[in-house]
């Protein structure tokens, strides 16, 4: 990383194209997850502001509605290039954030654009339908029409991709929006709009609140005028998100967590199973919704796929360079739940395999680095079991059959992402169609959704809502039927 690289002193937000302070000058400060040290202050918003932020978003979307869809793309598109010759600052500022590698963080740029421009492209599409009718000289035909206001809110564990998936798709719909930038990461969605606004994004069309949670976003969700809330986060939030927006009838996309299995069958190629646990489990620190956190292994190659785990996740670097497996948690509080967790579980008989502590080494001094971790011997009713971390632990469980696994892996409140490691076809296909999920991966991890496709999940996972893919969509916009009437009499 360029270590002259500087931010703002202050991360403000952007309201009607303009930085502007929170309106009670109220400030807190953003701390390295990799040092502790502070790197920027950032404005604390609250409800002035949203207000603020909503209305500029409400006057300025009619117009950008009126503009057309395919002209829309193309603005989208001058963002994607626009990202693009600035990809390495932005990765720069999401290393600096998460405490990531920047060799993962401008990997993860990079998935932003491509999905930014996917998004742009379907400008040239959003498609209705015409069809039939039953009557005679009546014509059928639906159309795709904006929301109006949208709101979003966003987690910070892959923060210029959490900002891509939403803004993009509520952009080409032709919404007003309302950025609810993460607090751990406040300044990619800075970054972001600024350089939306440099290549000609219409003022007041994307705003972007800073501040906590439960004073900005709170406000957001419960603003009478934001027409569409979409929410990635705790299960705890979104059920609170769904009613509190449920009772105006806002349309609610929610996008919440995840304790996926990985199963690893008997038949296994277990070398290959190992690294992909390691990946689905640790990397991004495990702060995935689709991070591999419970690993439901056959009775029979148990023993030796447990020696191998072990063996693999000692041998992972810890620390934020490009040589690194897994940086630091974003924040202290985190840290400090998962170990309480994993103390939890030790005082009700698991076993550590290894990891459980915080990271202290020279190179990791008043950082928020957790160890990777592995336990056993976790009962399936556990707390620990139930709960998503959100962190770089993963529970090995033992079963003895194919049965007892899909049962062990449906045995959830989540219902996120799975994985199975069988070189059977039909063991394969058969827990593709029975596990309990909204995505299932063969062989590989339990991760590695991509732009054209939907993401989502079931139960305390979501509401049933995808993005992204086609399928955001329908989240941002309205179907409407037109029926046109032909008088004979008349031709």
């Amino acid at each position: 990383m360029n270590n002259n690289f500087q931010l703002p002193e202050t991360i403000l937000n952007w309201i009607n194209g303009k930085e502007i302070p929170a309106s009670g000058g109220e400030t807190f400060e953003k701390i390295s997850p990799h040092n502790g040290e502070t790197i920027c202050k950032v404005s604390r918003s609250r409800l002035p502001d949203v207000e603020s932020a909503v209305e500029s978003a409400r006057h300025s979307q009619e117009a950008w509605a009126d503009t057309p869809a395919v002209q829309r793309g193309y603005i989208l598109h001058q963002i994607c290039n626009a990202l693009e010759q600035n990809q390495k600052e932005i990765a720069m500022i999401v290393a600096l954030e998460t405490g990531k590698s920047y060799k993962e963080a401008i990997g993860e740029t990079g998935g932003a654009i491509a999905l930014g421009r996917f998004f742009a492209g379907e400008g040239q599409r959003l498609y209705g339908r015409t069809t039939t009718s039953g009557i005679a000289n009546k014509y059928a035909s639906t159309v795709r029409q904006p929301c109006g206001v949208a709101g979003l809110i966003i987690a910070a564990n892959t923060p210029i991709a959490n900002v891509a998936w939403k803004t993009f798709p509520a952009l080409i719909c032709g919404n007003g929006v309302v950025l609810k930038a993460a607090e751990d990461t406040p300044a990619t969605a800075w970054i972001f709009t600024k350089i939306a606004h440099e290549v000609g994004l219409q003022s007041g069309v994307l705003n972007v609140i800073q501040g906590y949670g439960v004073e900005a976003g709170a406000s957001l969700v419960e603003h009478e005028r934001v027409d569409v809330i979409s929410f990635t986060g705790s299960s705890r939030v979104g059920r609170w998100i769904a009613e509190v927006a449920g009772k105006r009838l806002a349309k609610v996309s929610l996008e919440l967590g995840g304790k996926n299995p990985l199963v690893v069958c008997d038949d296994a190629d277990l070398d290959k199973a190992v690294q992909w646990t390691c990946l689905s489990a640790f990397s991004n620190a495990g702060q995935r919704c689709a991070s591999g956190s419970r690993i439901i292994v056959f009775d029979a190659v148990y023993d030796k796929f447990k020696k191998k785990l072990v063996d693999a996740t000692k041998a992972l670097k810890v620390g934020s360079g490009d040589d690194d497996d897994l940086g630091p948690v974003i924040n202290e509080r985190q840290l400090k739940n998962m170990i309480e967790s994993v103390n939890e579980a030790k005082k009700s008989g698991a076993n550590v395999l290894c990891g459980g502590y915080r990271v202290k080494g020279s190179e990791h001094v008043n950082g928020f680095y957790m160890a990777p971790t592995i336990l056993d011997g976790v009962l399936q009713d556990a707390k620990i079991t139930k709960c998503e971390l959100f962190g770089p632990i993963a529970i090995l469980y033992r079963v003895r059959s194919f049965d007892d696994a899909l049962k062990m892996a449906n045995d959830s409140p989540y219902g996120l992402t799975a994985s199975i490691h069988t070189r059977n076809y039909h063991r394969a296909i058969q827990f593709s169609h029975k596990i309990k999920c909204g995505a299932t991966v063969v062989n590989a991890g339990t991760y590695g959704s991509e732009p054209h496709m939907p993401f989502g999940g079931m139960r305390q996972s979501g509401n049933g809502s995808r993005e992204p893919g086609t399928e955001a969509l329908d989240i941002y916009s309205e179907l409407k039927d037109i029926y046109m009437i032909v008088d004979p009499e008349q031709i």
